[in-house]
């Protein structure tokens, strides 16, 4: 279930644009992802978590959702759910050969992640709902447009303010605990990125990295400068050709993108630069990364109590 947070200096801001700029070299194992977050940067002492905990977490707070909903008489219905495998990020940097041979970028798993966010059984049911039914929904679910926000602010300026009322929030209190606390140490997570993405373009051993996989893609018969302009490629010509010529051609690009970054160590190199670029920013935001991973930790615990593992 996402969270609805509203724009001020919007949380999706300047990140935005860093996650346009990080595309050329990011090499976090999420990545970029499709609202412009990622994957917190490790916290010391504090592990992160895998994405097949991530999933749980995600998976637990839909059910909390879902009861909370039906407590209020409206029923609600969890999206069409990817596999395990099919959940696994395709972080930009991505070297898990047999995953690539598999399913290329992940094209076709975007698809299917489309297809279920545009068939939502809990928007269907909503607009059929009568005006004054549909109100009430939405109350339930976040409390509606009087519902209270929460302003946080986040690294390198703005505020993102967070609305925080009906089942969204209840879940998220269950799982996580105060809200404010949360809410200020999920902002920092995910809005670390544009204070350093810069330095870590110019970084001379990453770059070098990225240097030796264009070299590696080149042997390979892929002439690219970069990841980046790999997966563009592909994109750009899966439209002018039939979907399975096109899923063929992506599938032999990601697997050569694959074994090239395996064979120069770039995520390795690129993850170990980021940490390094991370804990330059830890006298100002370490307390919050930690925060962040200590209350995911035990939000695992409770989620482990509320669903179990998905197939």
């Amino acid at each position: 279930m996402s969270r609805r947070w509203g724009q001020h200096h919007r949380r999706r801001r300047a990140y935005a644009a860093a996650c346009a700029l990080a595309a050329v070299v990011a090499v976090v194992v999420t990545g970029c992802t499709q609202d412009g977050t990622t994957a917190a940067p490790r916290a010391t002492g504090l592990r992160d978590l895998t994405y097949v905990e991530e999933t749980r977490l995600s998976d637990a707070e839909q059910r909390l959702v879902q009861l909370c909903m039906e407590s209020h008489g409206f029923p609600f219905r969890q999206r069409e759910r990817l596999t395990v495998e099919e959940e696994r990020p395709v972080g930009y940097v991505q070297d898990d050969v047999a995953w690539a041979r598999e399913h290329g970028y992940g094209s076709r798993i975007r698809e299917k992640t489309d297809r279920a966010r545009r068939e939502d059984p809990n928007h269907r049911y909503r607009a059929r709902l009568p005006a004054t039914r549909r109100t009430a929904f939405d109350t339930a679910l976040d409390g509606g447009r009087d519902a209270k926000q929460l302003s946080v602010d986040v690294p390198g300026g703005g505020t993102i303010r967070k609305r925080v009322g009906g089942c969204l929030a209840e879940a998220e209190t269950k799982l996580y605990g105060e809200l404010r606390t949360w809410s200020r140490a999920d902002a920092v997570a995910g809005n670390l990125r544009p204070l350093y993405v810069s330095d870590l373009l110019k970084d001379k051993r990453f770059t070098a990295a990225v240097a030796a996989w264009a070299r590696c893609m080149r042997q390979s018969g892929h002439a690219y400068a970069d990841p980046a302009e790999a997966r563009e490629d592909v994109g750009r010509r899966a439209a002018s050709r039939s979907r399975a010529e096109a899923f063929r051609f992506e599938k032999r690009v990601a697997v050569a993108d694959a074994e090239c970054a395996r064979e120069t160590s770039l995520r390795a190199t690129g993850k170990a630069r980021e940490a390094y670029y991370v804990d330059r920013l830890r006298d100002r935001y370490g307390a919050d990364l930690d925060t962040y991973q200590r209350l995911r930790l035990r939000a695992l615990d409770r989620a482990e109590k509320i669903v179990g593992p998905r197939a």
